[in-house]
């Protein structure tokens, strides 16, 4: 059925509609719209699963991130460690470099430098060289005590509940040296790697001195140096953070010191009062346990009560452990509350877990430089997180002085600043 009109209009042709103007046919059947159509089911995960995994994988990243950084710095340790170490003693030795060539104008500062280097090095030798001396003089007392008490003992294995007759015991003696001969070839290895340690330390102090007096010298040129990495958005921030966390070094490490050389002087007067040998020795270890709080504390008392036991008997040894025990709590309650105070204070727990970790990471070194890392980064991070540090000119902040650290502990906290401070 065809219906044609003679004016031009479309037509309709069939079920199709023609246009003639258009030259085009299109369909003749009402366009049906699509109703509108049920969406799927669709299961939804649970809110709480949905942010345990948002945890979970979070976790895991920056676990991942902890363990590359853990491995890359046992990696590197050789280099690491004294590097670390000779940014510990910048901390304790360029303030006073600075204030010698501030306070003295003709006084060039690289010469102070030399001179703040030269006189440290000269006093740790000569503690040592007081050290050894010490130990070498006090060897003979402590070995005739030592071998007293071998016989004491040896009496008591032969009157005592074991009954070991001289055969007996004898036996007992001609195992211990069969095992010793027999162990000669382990014995010999491990001195030659002792040697081998030795040869890298030696190493490891060279390059450590060598970076110490740069450290000291050029301490500020470096530090703005490792700024030009920052982005400059965040830069006086990250520069206010730095040198908050350097002053807080700074103090600990002054701290400590003193601290340090307070137990080892009131131990080491008390076990010579004792009568125990090598008192200068054992104060000397008591000195150089104290930068590692709480473990280093613990491994010098047990040494101090091994030797007091074996020269004077029981008796000694409790007393050397109460004398011990009053040393720590005046350090702990009177010496650390008034040369730390409340600027660098960690929490006990802030201090234990991380001398562990750095205890398994890199061993004695690890222990060591533990807690003044966590110093750093407590001060470093606090800052970051402290509003008032947005606004603060990093000129106004000196990493040199430890009051820097924590301004809100102080009610001066802005000084003069060290153009060369790190």
């Amino acid at each position: 059925m065809t219906a044609q009109s003679g004016t031009g209009a479309p037509e309709v042709v069939g079920d199709r509609l023609t246009d003639p103007a258009a030259g085009r046919a299109t369909s003749a059947r009402p366009t049906v719209e699509p109703g509108p159509s049920r969406p799927k089911q669709r299961w939804t995960i649970p809110h709480g699963l949905d942010v345990a995994a948002g945890l979970a994988w979070r976790v895991v990243l920056i676990a991942a991130a902890i363990a590359t950084l853990i491995f890359v710095a046992s990696t590197l340790s050789v280099v690491l460690i004294p590097v670390v170490i000779a940014l510990i003693l910048a901390s304790l030795l360029a303030p006073e470099a600075h204030l010698m060539s501030s306070k003295v104008r003709w006084l060039p500062h690289a010469v102070a430098t030399a001179i703040v280097i030269i006189a440290g090095l000269a006093v740790v030798g000569g503690v040592f060289t007081g050290v050894v001396y010490a130990f070498i003089s006090g060897l003979p007392q402590l070995t005739s005590a030592f071998t007293g008490s071998l016989a004491e003992i040896q009496n008591w294995v032969r009157t005592g509940p074991l009954g070991l007759n001289n055969q007996q015991f004898a036996q007992i003696g001609d195992q211990i040296l069969g095992s010793i001969q027999s162990s000669q070839a382990a014995i010999a290895t491990s001195a030659l790697g002792a040697v081998g340690t030795v040869g890298e330390l030696l190493t490891e102090g060279l390059l450590a001195l060598f970076t110490l007096i740069f450290l000291i010298h050029d301490g500020g040129a470096i530090w703005r140096f490792l700024l030009g990495g920052v982005p400059r958005a965040v830069r006086d921030r990250a520069d206010v953070a730095g040198r908050r966390a350097f002053a807080s070094l700074v103090g600990y490490t002054r701290a400590i010191i003193v601290v340090a050389f307070i137990d080892a002087v009131t131990a080491g007067i008390g076990l010579w009062l004792i009568g125990v040998p090598l008192a200068v020795p054992l104060a000397a270890l008591i000195f150089f346990g104290a930068f590692i709080p709480t473990l280093g504390a613990v491994i010098s008392g047990a040494v101090a009560a091994l030797v007091a036991l074996v020269s004077g008997g029981l008796t000694d040894a409790l007393l050397v452990v109460l004398l011990l025990l009053a040393v720590q709590n005046l350090e702990g309650y009177i010496l650390q509350p008034l040369f730390l105070g409340k600027s660098i204070k960690l929490h006990p727990l802030a201090v234990v877990l991380p001398i562990a970790c750095g205890l398994v990471v890199a061993g004695i070194a690890g222990a060591l430089l533990a807690v003044p890392l966590v110093t750093v980064l407590d001060n470093g991070v606090r800052s970051l997180m402290r509003k008032s540090d947005a606004t603060v000119d990093p000129a106004t902040v000196n990493a040199l002085d430890p009051r820097s650290a924590r301004p809100e502990y102080h009610d001066d906290p802005a000084v003069d600043v060290v153009p060369e401070a790190a």
